[in-house]
């Protein structure tokens, strides 16, 4: 027995093998009680492996794991949950087709059943107090989990995991899905659960968030513990470079400042009212990367829609070339337009289908061109593109579900390059993304610009807007609210007075 003292949580040399992929390797961690400990590492360093086994959703292959000073083998993820040990996950982890108070009590419906018959008035009661005590009230829990918005969702999957007090709560790149205001609910109710004494394994690749919340750090690489450090051991480089192995070769944003940029629109948005928006026009040229940025809600995300032909306008249109009405989105990808959804798994790729078969989905009618689509000519080009996009599987086989969340994105940005499209509009490409992938798709997107290819990069990541386009428009309440040019004099603070 290892020494437990002020210890709540330690796992010891614990390895899960995927056929011959060693996603751990002998790895060890100690979460002390109230503490947050952060567990970074590029993607597919198994941390997203190692939390899932933590909460009983998959099993080790060796190794051992304590819990309050006793050994701890969840059978389930239920049983992890009367262990005390809860997880939020980055994607949807709700289940569709039952209530919010379902999801919230899933696995613990006995608690409302008296005489055999299930008291769900008692149930959404308790849902609503469990609702309340996270911040979101508003969620009502006789609806359907499924009308809910992404975000929304992701609340329901808070109150789920902390209605039962765990002792140790896993957060899984949980702050990628949320809102700015959002995750602020999520760092206060973090500060709650440690100053009650329980502890936290926050999982992010967001650098400047570990180190602002986390009170101690794990870093993983290939599956094999490189550091743990202290509080004030942190240090941002050394973090980067201790996940990755290396330095980041070449810049990490854009260093050209000045570089002219053509004058000819090859997409036009004109006085455009649907969804969010409100009397929008927006133009993007040849060879621009053009930034949009805003709060949430301010209708960035329904601007990427609209332009892709997703949400038809109430009021005005979308023009192609200054001639071709943007008239669907089947139509939008026969004409060189593609589009990369916030919600990756849910809007942009096919989870349980295999990486050959996400790759060439656009480029069927293309592959058929000549007659029937043979398997050669699709495995050529998935192998293709995957090997350019460097996607780390074993074959393009693999199902996508089974891929680690960098990878997954790497898989979406492969089709639209295998399709050759000339426009790319990317709703949020680097969120959960790790340093490492993230610098591969900003040097991406500097390649297509060099090409002559144009990017809409919606994003709610300032720094990115300012390091990577070569114009930002900023919305507020649904209506352009401010534009800026690329510069070296560019701030933060510049772009959100435009944004409040």
């Amino acid at each position: 027995m290892p020494n437990m003292e002020n210890c709540l949580f330690k796992a010891e040399r614990i390895c899960k093998s995927f056929g011959a992929v060693h996603a751990l390797v002998d790895f060890d961690i100690t979460v002390g009680a109230g503490e947050i400990r952060g567990l970074v590492g590029e993607n597919g360093s198994g941390k997203s492996t190692f939390s899932s086994i933590a909460a009983g959703i998959q099993k080790y292959d060796r190794g051992v794991m304590y819990l309050n000073g006793e050994e701890y083998k969840p059978a389930g993820t239920v049983d992890a949950v009367d262990h005390g040990v809860s997880m939020v996950v980055q994607e949807q982890g709700t289940i569709t087709g039952i209530s919010v108070a379902a999801n919230i009590f899933f696995g613990k419906e006995s608690g409302f059943v008296k005489h055999g018959v299930l008291n769900t008035r008692a149930m959404n009661r308790a849902a609503k107090e469990a609702l309340a005590g996270i911040g979101a009230g508003t969620i009502v829990p006789e609806q359907m989990t499924e009308k809910l918005s992404f975000e929304d969702r992701k609340l329901v999957e808070l109150a789920r995991a902390l209605y039962t007090k765990p002792r140790l709560w896993i957060i899984d790149e949980t702050t990628t899905a949320l809102s700015l205001s959002g995750r602020d609910l999520l760092y206060e109710l973090m500060k709650k659960v440690k100053d009650s004494g329980s502890s936290i394994l926050f999982i992010s690749h967001d650098i400047d968030e570990i180190m602002q919340i986390c009170d101690s750090l794990t870093i993983l690489r290939d599956g094999v513990l490189t550091a743990n450090l202290k509080k004030e051991e942190f240090d941002a480089d050394r973090i980067r470079q201790l996940m990755i192995g290396r330095e980041l070769s070449g810049h990490y944003y854009r260093e050209d400042i000045d570089e002219n940029i053509s004058k000819e629109v090859v997409l036009e948005m004109e006085n455009v009212t649907a969804a969010g928006l409100r009397n929008a026009t927006v133009k993007l040229h040849r060879g621009e990367v053009l930034g949009v940025g805003g709060l949430s809600d301010c209708g960035m995300h329904e601007l990427g829609k609209v332009l892709y032909g997703l949400i038809p306008p109430q009021q005005g249109r979308v023009l192609k070339d200054g001639r071709e009405i943007v008239k669907n989105a089947f139509w939008a990808v026969r004409n060189g337009i593609a589009y990369v959804s916030k919600n990756r798994d849910q809007e942009s790729m096919m989870p349980v289908c295999s990486i050959r078969d996400n790759i060439c989905l656009p480029s069927l009618r293309d592959l058929a061109r000549f007659g029937p689509v043979s398997v050669k000519k699709q495995k050529k080009l998935a192998e293709t593109w995957a090997a350019n996009m460097e996607v780390k599987a074993a074959s393009i086989s693999v199902y996508c579900n089974t891929l680690s969340g960098g990878n997954k994105q790497k898989v979406v940005l492969a089709k639209w390059l295998a399709k050759g499209a000339d426009i790319l509009i990317l709703d949020c490409p680097t969120r959960g993304i790790d340093v490492g992938t993230k610098a591969a798709i900003y040097q991406l997107i500097e390649n297509l610009k060099k090409k002559g290819k144009s990017v809409v990069l919606i994003s709610e990541e300032l720094q990115e807007l300012i390091g990577m386009s070569d114009r930002i428009i900023l919305l507020k309440d649904g209506e352009i609210s401010g534009e800026f040019e690329r510069s070296e004099g560019l701030s933060e603070a510049k772009l959100i007075q435009k944004m409040i």
